[in-house]
């Protein structure tokens, strides 16, 4: 997963930190591609554990988390984990989230694009 979303990040020219998180939010891989930002291995991370934690991606919180959102505040609970922000995506088997991929370090869809590459790497293996 780490390979494939790196070659996708080479693809668009933007070095970035990819990280690969268990069902229980731990830390099972991270890379940092050269020259990338080090603030991002701890977004990247944060980003698997807000997909694992709330079982969907983290782009599925940005609209609820803007003021006078039904979520606003979102990201300030569990200790500033939440990340309300695209780059994180859920790793789904029959139907049961197993773990999750969490991309930092560009825009954020270039972020979404490269996590998604480590999606369909993570797919392609349960084929």
């Amino acid at each position: 997963m780490i390979a494939g979303s790196e070659e996708e990040a080479k693809k668009i020219g933007v070095s970035m930190v990819i990280s690969v998180g268990d069902d229980g939010g731990n830390l099972v891989a991270v890379h940092r591609m050269d020259d990338a930002w080090l603030a991002s291995v701890d977004i990247a991370q944060n980003k698997a554990w807000t997909s694992v934690a709330l079982k969907m991606p983290s782009a599925n919180l940005a609209e609820a988390t803007v003021p006078v959102a039904e979520l606003y505040g979102l990201n300030t609970t569990n200790n500033g984990r939440l990340v309300v922000f695209g780059g994180g995506i859920p790793l789904v088997n029959d139907g049961k989230v197993v773990g999750a991929i969490g991309v930092s370090g560009s825009t954020m869809p270039h972020d979404v694009q490269v996590a998604e590459a480590g999606v369909k790497i993570f797919n392609n293996k349960l084929s």
